[in-house]
């Protein structure tokens, strides 16, 4: 393993160098030489992985196409960049201050740059002065020497092992905590122990609830002496991906806290579990405001945890078990609502807690546990006091359990909790919330594939569009909602429909000014009630997934935001629209939608277009491509019966290389109008030999007058059959298809033959598929045995064919067309005998 510093001079990490290679190879490409226009960017990692609160520091960020960064945006405050320099397409350094207040633990950060926004990483912040990893460091008999209350940076590469000593004096709390899978670079499950000199582990830890898939070793010295930690990927794997930062020192590390949460804006006192030098309390003022991700951190004179303990903010109050709490007789009362708190403190243990409710009553009850770092793998039932059980629930929300209940009656219940194996500790902590029913909406931008944060941002190109599809979980309301956006860089403009009440997703469009400042921020997407009288809560929630692996795809570790990072970026040579139809698409019908692209001159690249959103019951091709040094092409769509009757707002997506790599931009948000079909035909079946001909007769019911006549064609038609296109009008009631059938026809039933419509309106076409029917095709019966030929009819001079007709003489019916030709074999098989 070569020295961490080296590893911080590389230009580029492994993914790094696909990228410059990719974007190398677009440079060279015929579009790429006559221009230096950057594209969006890619980032990879940030190193070092972390810097000490209070100080300053130099970050590298790798990645490629970051050749026109202007910004990092940090989602949190406390980061400030002083000094922003591009080394090269796939690096940028930047000296960053990190206030002494900053809040420790992971920040999200993404580059800007003049053509893009980059993806989500993360960079951590801590409380101790930074030392780097010294190779060689991988025998017990050869540590790297450290003193106490550091942080150490350092990698583990393949069957590497790390040691670090260290001077303690007996009676001192150690402490050494791991992050590595929660830097959110690779798969990296490290195991972390502290041993004495004779190699004995005083403390050792795989992985800790409270951490995740990392690691956390404490212990309370036994003797004044030297001590080693050691690090290791635990099943001895690793790569040059696989850092950690490893918090050494005699600082606080509790492992549960309780109470778990707290009621918003006030002071709180909360025990802390789990430390080995014992449990201990603090007082925490709470913010006013709520925060979906908060935490406390331990403190004491020896120092402040590297790392908070999640903790819950609420709108209620705290009750807290009172032990013995063991039956109902025994619960701890509570008035709802609230939250209950306590701890499974040793194996078998169940705790209750009783309260009253009134008939009809609805409390949403959420157990807190695993949510929270605890290793309660939760079991809650509630119950009539002194009775049987209304509801209970195991596994709801990953572990932890989760149900709604209804008071059937005004009297008095019981909540028990326990863990499902019947384990129980010190971390098996829990909170328990009983919480009124409000509705509420969360939103957020849909994946377009598994673990991907491709277009997760907004970037809109100046006098340009880009547009997102917004999702929206409604949560116990109903009906429409209007979307919006607040916090948007200056010059940019939001556009959407309404979210219809029966769907969960809208396309929203974003347009830049001309003139617009090419900057970003991170913007708030929200959504309110098309009632105003109807109050709704929203929030926004992007989930990144950061470390994915095997077994099947898990997740490993991720990071919420609640901002969407949305940026003015520079112009670009392209702009697309589509030409609004001036027709509707129609049920079961299809239509090509016009998309014409604008480009600037000498601009001559492939623009491929790709559908943001279909509306129920509408379909459309996956893409399609304007081809180089071209400005239009036709997009299919096509609607089935089910499709709601409405005018929708539609738009696409064109992504096309500008200078070194893909840039998206969006289409006009276009009507586009679905409506019953104008015609439709009851079809008839048909049936006939091979060499012969038959008829298909259809009926016409008219939906929608149509002011011109329409061609009928019949679809589906088997090998060497055909029939003529057919007109009809808006008076047409029926009309009959000649088919000629081969004699080489394939014999058998066919089916899923119909008609197209086309009915020509505003100069343009509506597409119908209407009707259905099927066609029999018989092998002929063999002639009778010993039969002279037939003299073959005298010729007849050719005439001029005419023009099929639509009426014609007095038909059979189907019924009696089977009747004929069953009474026709009856009579064939009896001159054959």
């Amino acid at each position: 393993m070569k020295h961490l510093e080296e590893k911080r001079r590389r230009t580029f990490d492994v993914r790094a160098w696909s990228l410059v290679l990719l974007a190398f190879s677009a440079i060279l490409s015929p579009g790429g030489l006559s221009r230096a226009l950057a594209a969006s960017p890619s980032l990879g990692s940030i190193l070092p992985r972390g810097g000490q609160r209070g100080t300053q520091t130099v970050l590298y960020f790798n990645g490629g196409r970051l050749s026109d960064t202007k910004e990092i945006l940090f989602y949190y405050p406390g980061i400030t960049v002083t000094k922003l320099e591009v080394v090269n397409d796939g690096q940028v350094k930047a000296a960053v201050k990190i206030a002494p207040d900053c809040r420790l633990g992971e920040h999200a950060v993404r580059v800007r740059t003049a053509s893009g926004i980059s993806e989500l990483h993360t960079f951590f912040v801590g409380a101790l002065p930074q030392i780097d990893e010294k190779e060689p460091n991988s025998e017990f008999t050869a540590p790297q020497k450290i003193p106490l209350n550091v942080t150490v940076n350092g990698v583990i590469d393949n069957e590497d092992v790390d040691y670090f000593s260290f001077e303690a004096k007996k009676g001192q709390r150690v402490t050494a905590e791991i992050e590595a899978m929660r830097l959110g670079e690779t798969l990296f499950d490290p195991y972390v122990a502290i041993l004495d000199m004779k190699r004995f582990e005083l403390a050792a830890s795989d992985d800790a609830p409270l951490l995740g898939q990392d690691a956390v070793a404490s212990v309370v010295i036994p003797a004044d002496g030297t001590y080693v930690v050691q690090v290791r990927e635990s099943a001895y794997g690793g790569n040059g991906a696989c850092r950690y930062r490893l918090h050494v020192g005699t600082f606080p590390r509790p492992t549960a806290v309780v109470p778990a949460g707290g009621k918003l804006g006030e002071e709180v006192e909360v025990t802390f579990l789990g430390d080995p030098a014992g449990e201990y309390k603090q007082r925490f003022k709470l913010p006013a405001t709520y925060q979906e991700k908060f935490g406390i951190f331990a403190q004491d004179a020896s120092g402040i945890s590297p790392s908070p303990n999640p903790f819950r903010l609420s709108e209620f109050g705290n009750v807290i078990e009172v032990e013995p709490n063991d039956t109902h007789a025994q619960a701890t009362p509570a008035e709802l609502p609230c939250a209950l708190n306590g701890v499974i403190s040793k194996a078998g243990d169940i705790d209750y807690f009783r309260f009253k409710a009134k008939k009809g009553q609805i409390f949403d009850v959420h157990c807190y546990a695993r949510r929270l770092g605890s290793a309660l793998d939760s079991v809650m039932v509630l119950s009539h006091f002194n009775g049987g059980g209304i509801v209970g629930n195991d596994d709801a929300i990953g572990p932890d359990s989760y149900f709604r209940f209804t008071a059937p009656e005004d009297k008095e219940y019981v909540i028990s909790v326990t863990d499902h194996l019947g384990k129980g500790g010190p971390n098996y902590f829990y909170r328990i919330e009983f919480t009124p029913v409000k509705p509420k909406v969360v939103l957020s931008i849909p994946k377009v594939a598994l673990f991907s944060q491709e277009r997760q941002t907004i970037a809109v190109p100046r006098g340009n569009r880009y547009a997102a599809l917004i999702s929206g979980a409604r949560g116990d309301f109903g009906g429409e909602l209007v979307i919006g956006a607040e916090g948007l860089p200056k010059g940019v403009t939001v556009h959407s429909e309404n979210m219809a009440a029966n769907l969960d997703v809208v396309p929203v469009l974003f347009e830049a000014a001309p003139d617009a400042p090419v900057a970003g921020t991170l913007a708030n997407i929200v959504a309110h009630h098309a009632d105003p009288a109807q109050k709704i809560h929203s929030a926004f929630s992007q989930l990144v997934e950061l470390v994915t692996g095997p077994p099947g795809q898990s997740v490993y570790w991720t990071h919420t935001v609640h901002q969407a990072a949305v940026a003015v970026i520079d112009e670009v040579p392209f702009k697309i629209r589509i030409v609004e139809p001036k027709v509707p698409l129609v049920h079961n019908g299809s239509m090509n939608l016009k998309i014409v692209a604008k480009r600037k001159k000498g601009y001559n690249e492939a623009i491929t277009i790709v559908p943001l959103f279909n509306p129920p019951g509408v379909g459309s091709a996956s893409s399609v491509t304007i081809p180089a040094g071209q400005n239009e092409v036709l997009f299919p769509i096509n609607a089935n019966g089910g499709a709601p009757v409405r005018k929708w707002k539609y738009v696409v997506l064109g992504v096309a290389n500008v200078g070194n790599g893909p840039i998206w931009v969006a289409s006009q948000l276009a009507t586009l109008e679905i409506t019953p079909p104008y015609v439709a035909f009851a079809m008839e079946r048909a049936a006939a030999e091979q060499g012969r001909t038959t008829e298909l007769f259809c009926k016409v019911q008219q939906q929608t007058p149509f002011p011109s006549s329409a061609k009928v064609n019949l679809i589906g038609l088997p090998a060497k059959v055909t029939a003529p296109e057919l007109q009809i009008t808006k008076e047409t009631k029926e009309f009959t298809f000649k088919l000629n059938i081969d004699k080489t026809s394939p014999a058998g039933q066919h089916r899923n033959l119909f008609c197209q419509v086309v009915i020509m309106q505003n100069g343009e076409p509506i597409v119908h598929n209407v009707g259905s029917s099927e066609l029999r095709i018989d092998v002929p019966l063999p002639p009778k045995q010993n039969e002279a030929p037939k003299a073959p009819a005298p010729a007849v001079a050719a005439k001029k064919p005419e023009p099929p007709k639509l009426a014609a003489q007095k038909r059979l019916t189907r019924l009696e067309q089977l009747r004929l030709e069953q009474e026709e074999r009856e009579k064939a098989g009896r001159e054959k005998k």
